[in-house]
Formats: C-alpha cells, sequence, structure tokens
C-alpha cells in the first residue's frame, strides 16, 4: 500500500494528474505501477488502477489477472471498479474512501449514485437507438466458433 501512495504523491507532484496511485502484486512482487494521468495525457480514462491494469497485462501477455492484488491510493471510481472486475483481480486494497474523494472535489460519489438510476433519469441523457441493428452483432458473435471468451 505505501507503494501505492508513493506513486499518488509522485504523480501529483510530477504534474501528471491527480493524488491517486496503484500497484500490482502478483506473488508479493509489484508487477504494474500506475498513477492518475488524466491531465497530462488529456485521456478522462487515464486513471491509476487503469494504468495499471494495462501494465500489468501488457506485462504478463495476458487480459486476466486472476493471480494478483491490486493496491490503490483510493477506493476505485466505478470505471477502475469495472476494469478490476473485468480484468478479475479478486482483492483490491484502498487507502482512502469515495467520500474522501468527494470532499476535495471528484466526482467518484455522484458517479456511484447515477449507476443504480434508470438510464432516462440520468444526468447524461441516455436514449436506445438501432436496437434491431445492433443485435445482428450479437447474434455473430454467439455463432461465432473461435471467439475467445472473457
Amino acid at each position: 500500500m505505501r507503494a501505492a501512495l508513493a506513486e499518488a504523491e509522485a504523480g501529483m507532484r510530477g504534474g501528471r494528474g491527480g493524488p491517486f496511485g496503484c500497484v500490482i502484486v502478483r506473488r508479493g512482487e509489484i508487477i504494474a505501477r500506475g498513477s492518475n494521468r488524466v491531465t497530462s495525457t488529456n485521456d478522462p480514462t487515464a486513471h491509476a488502477e487503469v494504468t495499471a491494469i494495462r501494465e500489468a497485462c501488457a506485462k504478463l501477455k495476458t487480459f486476466q489477472l486472476d493471480d494478483c492484488e491490486l493496491y490503490t491510493s483510493c477506493e476505485p471510481c466505478p470505471m477502475c471498479l469495472a476494469a478490476i472486475y473485468w480484468a478479475r483481480i479478486p482483492r483490491v486494497f484502498y487507502g482512502n474512501t469515495r467520500a474522501d474523494a468527494a470532499a476535495i472535489g471528484f466526482d467518484d460519489d455522484f458517479i456511484y449514485q447515477q449507476i443504480p438510476l434508470p438510464p432516462e433519469h440520468r444526468t447524461i441523457a441516455m436514449r436506445p437507438l438501432l436496437r434491431d441493428e445492433a443485435q445482428g452483432a450479437f447474434r455473430e458473435w454467439v455463432a461465432k466458433t473461435d471467439k475467445v471468451r472473457y
């Protein structure tokens, strides 16, 4: 966890982004590090957890990190939590809470509140469109015999 906290401080002090850091550990060894890089890369998805997951997956040449642990300086935002689930990381340790992040001006808690709302009640306008046409790719996926499941 101290390595994740150090990543947060180094990234913030280095002007790379907000005060968030992350490390991914496999078999007791840090295999990937990440700090928030949103403002320095103009990439709103460049959160510490996402950058660490990308690095770990590239290093291990896999999209599943089911034998790893993730240490992060703050409770993951909804996007990062989803990435953690997609990567199949079974254990997460965090320092600050999403309420702590909200207290210093970050939207984590607000987004958590938006997720359970029906799409038509969210702050972002969401409307279904061309569902019948969109189903074509899904039907093709179901029939695809050489797909890689994830």
